[in-house]
C-alpha cells in the first residue's frame, strides 16, 4: 500500500450552494479571458494585415522594427490568457469532481477568502508561503 492509498477520499469542504457560487466566478472570469483573447487576436490579424500592405518605402525600419516588437507582445499575452483559461476550466473540473477548494500540497480545505481572490488556485495560501521560502 502506498502513500496516496493511505489517505481518504479527497472531497470539497464546500456545499452545493458555495460550489455554485465559485462555478459561477469561474465562469464570468473564463468568458472574459476569452473575451480578451478574440479581442487580441483580432489586433494580430489587423496588425498582420497592415504589415502586409506597408512597403520598404512608406515605412520606417524603426517603426517596423516596434510593430514588430508590439505583435510580440500580444502573442505573448495570447498565450498568458489561454493559459488562464486552462487554469480555470481544471478549476471547473474540480467542481465537477466535487475535489474544489482542498490543497493539492497540504490536503486541507482552501480559505474562501483565496479562493474568491484567486478562484482557479490549487494550493493554500501556507503551502504557498512554503513554496516562496
Amino acid at each position: 500500500m502506498n502513500a496516496a492509498e493511505d489517505k481518504a477520499p479527497v472531497t470539497s469542504p464546500f456545499n452545493g450552494e458555495e460550489l455554485a457560487y465559485f462555478k459561477e466566478l469561474i465562469i464570468q472570469k473564463r468568458d472574459t479571458a476569452t473575451e480578451d483573447i478574440k479581442r487580441m487576436r483580432s489586433q494580430l490579424a489587423d496588425a498582420r494585415e497592415q504589415s502586409e500592405n506597408d512597403t520598404a518605402y512608406s515605412h520606417h525600419m524603426a517603426d517596423a522594427g516596434t510593430d514588430a516588437m508590439e505583435r510580440e507582445k500580444l502573442y505573448l499575452l495570447v498565450a498568458r490568457e489561454q493559459k488562464y483559461v486552462g487554469y480555470l476550466d481544471r478549476a471547473l473540473d474540480r467542481i465537477e469532481n466535487n475535489t474544489y477548494g482542498v490543497c493539492k500540497v497540504t490536503g486541507k480545505a482552501i480559505s474562501k477568502e483565496r479562493l474568491s481572490s484567486v478562484p482557479h488556485t490549487e494550493i493554500s495560501i501556507e503551502a504557498k508561503l512554503k513554496q516562496k521560502k
